[in-house]
């Protein structure tokens, strides 16, 4: 078997991982929440609208101002249905599984040996190779 077969069967491997599976059920979830699609969608148009008002002349204060509180009240009602709180928290443990595969990869190409070395699971300090902050 070459490199790139073991690289699909590591995919295929992944998919069967639970995280994956978690990740997976969760996004459809949100797919079929109609509520927060309907919520998802106004949060683009109102981002839509502030970015063309903002790009206006002479944009209307009063307007931005109260844009910026809807697209900011809109924010915190997804943030808050149950159904994203799950996949976030889901997505955020398929990101770690994959940060860990890929510095695991990362750090045999740079000669450590596969069976003993270790993902770091503390912050880098560099943006370029994270999942984002918890």
């Amino acid at each position: 078997m070459d490199i790139i077969e073991m690289t699909r069967e590591l995919g295929k491997a992944l998919q069967n991982d639970d995280r994956y599976i978690a990740y997976t059920l969760a996004k459809q979830v949100n797919d079929e929440d109609e509520e927060l699609q309907a919520d998802i969608k106004r949060f683009e148009e109102l981002r839509r609208e502030l970015n063309l008002t903002m790009s206006g002349e002479n944009p209307d204060s009063d307007k931005l101002k109260q844009l910026d509180e809807d697209i900011k009240s809109t924010y915190k009602k997804i943030m808050n249905n149950p159904n994203m709180f799950v996949f976030n928290s889901a997505q955020q443990a398929l990101e770690n599984l994959v940060s860990n595969i890929t510095q695991i990869i990362s750090m045999c190409a740079n000669g450590e040996d596969p069976d003993t070395c270790q993902p770091s699971s503390g912050c880098s300090g560099s943006c370029a190779t994270c999942g984002g902050c918890s």
